[in-house]
């Protein structure tokens, strides 16, 4: 009989379109996250991220967590959930709060980010992230602590992440349902990038492209948030698909047949090596045909072009274009196809490589991959627990105005018209 779980266990929850795996981890004393159980179920009811079938997911959901239970020998109560559907949108809202000149003390910060959050208009939608990231002092931006820093004005930048509300109900129910209570709902970009990015690329800039089975997540960072993401209603399992309805064979056997044979990249020996396609049909004596890995690899490419071209076509949109040439990490189960680093590498111009998730002791090899770079990310976001606006009482008596690029100009104007 599993025991009850103890203070700081945490279980995190990605509910994709392939799949839903839950991971339990607990904190050691010297501060590291070790895995303790992992499950993992298919998912049937999940399309291109949103809960198509709430019975079946709520099933899949219950199955999962019950397999990492068993594998921990604990029985938990709360999960960190992943939401990885279409319609998340990024932004960044700018505070401001006149301090007199007078050292910055913790009342003034409660107070900016209680303001701040007061300043948060998400125009209808749902708020899953609000999350203050860098302070300004007299419009010296990327501050991390102006705790007891002299200021005549102090300012905070608000990384808000929002979506359409019914989706994210209906996920939330699904969990609630299978009896468990829901620590927080996390958008899976925010999640996946905690996992596979280190603090400098997040700095640096960097582009993150999650492949999942129904959507590809598009995200950039830049100076060490999220600073734009996009959904393409497109992913890995369209590959099986297109795979199954070539060769006329089932989608389990074309995944496998992706997964074993398939590869980006194209090769002169590709045509000389063939294999047996078993057909979506069972009758008696009826034999598939043989096809070489030439013809393989040349469906997955006519899907994986498409899915480049509105990778590309995204990062456009979201001002990725650096002559420098910065670098996109490919995560996701469609980043384990053989090859797909290299041509998308060659297909984009930027420097490809493949994240993995990292910072988590005991993950079982099974779970190592980028497919789970979401559930890895998810657990370090809940173990460093970030402080969200939303918990917070807008603040009554701190005057505060959105910060706008030409305040510091026109400050330094006026202070030079009353001095000369």
């Amino acid at each position: 009989m599993a025991k009850v779980a103890p203070e700081g266990l945490i279980t995190a929850l990605d509910v994709g379109s392939s799949k839903v795996s839950a991971l339990i981890a607990q904190r050691t004393d010297e501060g590291n996250l070790i895995v303790l159980g992992t499950g993992q179920r298919e998912s049937r009811g999940v399309k291109r991220g949103y809960v198509a079938d709430m019975h079946a997911t709520e099933i899949a959901i219950r199955e999962a967590v019950e397999q990492a239970e068993r594998i921990a020998g604990f029985n938990i109560e709360d999960v960190w959930v992943s939401f990885s559907a279409g319609g998340l949108v990024s932004s960044v809202v700018k505070v401001e709060a006149d301090l007199g000149g007078h050292r910055v003390e913790q009342a003034d910060i409660d107070d900016l980010l209680k303001a701040g959050r007061g300043a948060i208009d998400p125009q209808g939608r749902m708020v899953l992230h609000a999350q203050p990231t860098r302070y300004t002092v007299d419009g010296l931006g990327g501050v991390k602590r102006p705790l007891g820093l002299h200021a005549d004005r102090l300012g905070v930048d608000v990384h808000v992440v929002t979506t359409e509300g019914s989706p994210v109900r209906n996920l939330d129910l699904c969990v609630r349902s299978a009896h468990l209570e829901v620590r927080s709902i996390i958008a899976a970009p925010v999640a996946t990038g905690l996992a596979c990015l280190t603090e400098e690329e997040r700095e640096l800039g960097v582009a993150l492209v999650e492949i999942g089975a129904g959507v590809t997540n598009v995200s950039v960072f830049a100076q060490g948030v999220l600073a734009g993401l996009a959904s393409i209603p497109m992913g890995s399992a369209d590959i099986t698909d297109d795979i199954a309805a070539a060769f006329g064979t089932a989608r389990a056997w074309a995944e496998r047949t992706k997964c074993f044979h398939g590869s980006a990249n194209l090769s002169p020996r590709d045509n000389r090596e063939t294999i047996d396609v078993v057909p979506a049909t069972t009758e008696e004596g009826l034999e598939g045909p043989r096809i070489t890995k030439a013809a393989l690899n040349t469906v997955i490419r006519q899907r994986l072009e498409r899915l480049i071209a509105e990778i590309s076509k995204e990062l456009k949109k979201l001002n990725f274009q650096d002559p420098v040439g910065r670098q996109i990490v490919l995560t996701g189960g469609g980043a384990e196809l053989a090859g797909i680093a290299d041509y998308a590498q060659q297909a984009l111009g930027n420097a490809v490589r493949v994240g993995r998730p990292r910072g988590l002791l005991a993950m079982p090899t099974a779970h190592a991959g980028p497919a789970f770079s979401t559930l890895a990310g998810l657990t370090q976001f809940a173990a460093a627990d970030p402080i969200d606006l939303r918990t917070l009482e807008p603040s009554r008596h701190q005057l505060v105005t959105r910060a706008s690029p030409g305040a510091l100009f026109q400050r330094l104007i006026a202070a030079f018209r009353a001095n000369y």
